[in-house]
């Protein structure tokens, strides 16, 4: 029980170390990635907002899942108020711009149907947002590095490596899904229409063998009246 005790006592210690000495680690350059989905009443038109800093990078992705024709009009402006990419009458699209200090708008417009709702995707990344803090600050944290076999920068840009990959694997898995929910509701849509057209066909064929019916027995009838 005394060694148990022991070891109870000096597992905390052991824990904050670890933590002390590594959870700075984490404090490296990364991309940040949103998705968002909302629903664009017909004629109307929806703009947003992002934050960006110089020689950063904002990239931007959407797709119409949903309404009549699968299109939108799309636009992307610099702070300065200048169009720097603009798409009509689209179903999906790609964009990449290198920012500088300031307010990004982009707008989605569906001013041009007048019946329509649409159902919109799209992702935000955006590159090389660091804060102010000195890259290389963790390394205060950090002794004893010449003893190690292999350079802490190396197992650094190994963890880079992977966390990119992973967050591109992220990325990849979002878009197709806004694809597959897109390719549903396109389904779901054709469904309901041939099973309306099918009921219509029905109907006239049903109302039409009735007319012939009629019509043939009409041809067999006696209308003369017998007298007696």
């Amino acid at each position: 029980m005394a060694v148990v005790r022991v070891f109870l006592c000096v597992l905390p210690l052991f824990v904050a170390l670890v933590s002390e000495r590594f959870v700075p680690l984490a404090a490296f350059s990364q991309s940040l990635d949103s998705d968002f989905t909302f629903t664009l009443p017909a004629g109307r038109k929806e703009c947003f907002y992002q934050t960006m800093k110089k020689d950063a990078s904002l990239e931007i992705e959407y797709q119409v899942l949903d309404g009549a024709g699968l299109d939108v009009d799309f636009f992307i402006s610099s702070p300065s108020g200048q169009v720097l990419f603009s798409d009509y009458r689209k179903s999906d699209g790609v964009h990449t711009v290198e920012t500088e200090d300031g307010d990004y708008m982009f707008c989605f417009d569906n001013t041009f149907s007048a019946v329509s709702e649409k159902m919109i995707f799209f992702e935000l990344i955006l590159d090389n947002m660091d804060t102010d803090e000195d890259p290389d600050h963790w390394k205060e944290y950090v002794h004893g590095t010449d003893m190690l076999d292999m350079k802490l920068e190396d197992i650094m840009d190994t963890i880079n490596n992977v966390k990119a990959r992973l967050g591109k694997s992220v990325q990849i898995q979002t878009v197709l899904r806004a694809f597959e929910a897109r390719d549903r509701n396109l389904q779901e849509s054709n469904f309901d229409r041939v099973n309306f057209w099918s009921v219509i066909n029905l109907t006239v064929m049903v109302v039409v063998s009735a007319i012939q019916v009629y019509l043939v027995r009409s041809l067999f009838e006696d209308k003369r009246k017998v007298r007696t």
